[in-house]
């Protein structure tokens, strides 16, 4: 049997759950027997049984339950989907209170107590849930219940197609809009010079209307029912315009010693912001190896949830394109350049498209990874 499992868990993952695991929720026997379908094969899934099964041999049991709700309560947000073996009236009662928004929810499933049917109940794109019921119904042998529209249409999906191709969604409230004409076969608007749909999706260019610059776009707004923009550029644009920001920017940093996090903070977002780039096109940090262990730098990466990458000075040395050399750098580093080389390293030879920006303590460069716009 395909094992789909572990893909469903890492979708929920890309967009931020917490917790690769799937929490396994039983009231009866034959709950815990089905979970124990589940648990057989190796998932990494945590049981949560009802006090009146404590004894049961049937799933190994992570957490024994009195109270189902407070105990859901708990853990809710703590995984990526949640697999409950009861009515679907239950479980709506019960999680509705925790509910927050797509982006974040984690997937929820329902399988009924005979085992008949999966159903996705909650976060079925973004969360994956659609693709979790769809695997615990092969697993069961019973059949995945999926109610979103385009998976009932056989449409794609934006969020997922988003998800898939790692882009980060700015506005999701915008995802219904270009969802609705992908079903009402309406053309949507298309910005996406660095081809990150159409290149990777070729079965679905006829969904699209190529607009190439933004300027195009304008001229469409008052025309079309909904649109996507890919790229890192900061865009004024309407609500049913859904904006995907790739994975395109590093951030060369120098600083003195012992500079805090937060001051470093402030002139990176600032650099980003005058410069009209989208901080959630960030997906590194990058400076010399002198300051692997300085704690600005490293609180900041944590605290942006981004990989920082030190290079030694010899190869900061060997970087071409440096803008701003400065012997003053050269003197305490031993490199005439720290935030520019580092960034044009960590974009993988990319194009240096922000210079360095300077205050007292901090040194910022941004550059563009190659294959994205």
């Amino acid at each position: 049997m395909i094992n789909t499992f572990p893909t469903a868990i890492g979708a929920a993952m890309k967009t931020g759950r917490n917790n690769k695991r799937v929490a396994l929720w039983c009231l009866t026997e034959n709950g815990c027997r089905l979970a124990s379908r589940l648990v057989a094969a190796g998932d990494p899934v945590d049981g949560y049984v009802s006090g009146r099964l404590s004894g049961t041999k049937l799933i190994p049991v992570h957490s024994i339950f009195n109270r189902l709700a407070i105990s859901v309560e708990r853990v809710f947000q703590h995984y990526s989907g949640h697999v409950f073996f009861m009515s679907a009236g239950i479980v709506v009662r019960m999680i509705a209170p925790l509910i927050r928004h797509k982006t974040v929810d984690p997937a929820v499933v329902v399988v009924d107590d005979a085992g008949k049917f999966a159903i996705s109940l909650l976060a079925g794109h973004l969360g994956g849930a659609n693709d979790l019921a769809r695997s615990v119904a092969e697993r069961l042998g019973a059949t995945a219940v999926v109610t979103t529209a385009t998976d009932a249409h056989q449409v794609p999906a934006i969020d997922v197609m988003a998800q898939k191709l790692g882009l980060v969604i700015e506005n999701p409230d915008a995802i219904k809009h270009v969802n609705m004409a992908f079903l009402q076969k309406l053309p949507v608007s298309l910005h996406d010079p660095g081809g990150e749909l159409i290149e990777s999706m070729p079965q679905y260019r006829y969904l699209w209307h190529m607009a190439e610059p933004a300027a195009d776009m304008n001229q469409e707004i008052s025309t079309v029912q909904a649109g996507v923009y890919v790229g890192d550029i900061q865009v004024d644009l309407p609500p049913q315009f859904l904006i995907l920001r790739p994975a395109s920017l590093v951030a060369g940093i120098g600083c003195n010693r012992n500079t805090p996090a937060a001051e470093i903070d402030h002139l990176l977002m600032q650099v980003l912001s005058q410069q009209r780039l989208s901080p959630h096109s960030l997906v590194r940090l990058a400076s010399i190896s002198l300051k692997k262990d300085e704690k600005g730098l490293l609180e900041l990466a944590a605290d942006l949830n981004l990989p920082i990458t030190f290079y030694d000075k010899d190869q900061l040395a060997k970087v071409d394109g440096i803008e701003n050399p400065s012997e003053t750098v050269k003197k305490y580093t031993g490199v005439p350049s720290v935030c520019e080389a580092a960034a044009i390293l960590a974009a993988q030879t990319g194009e240096l498209i922000v210079p360095k920006h300077t205050t007292r303590n901090v040194t910022v460069a941004i550059a563009r990874i190659p294959f994205m716009l």
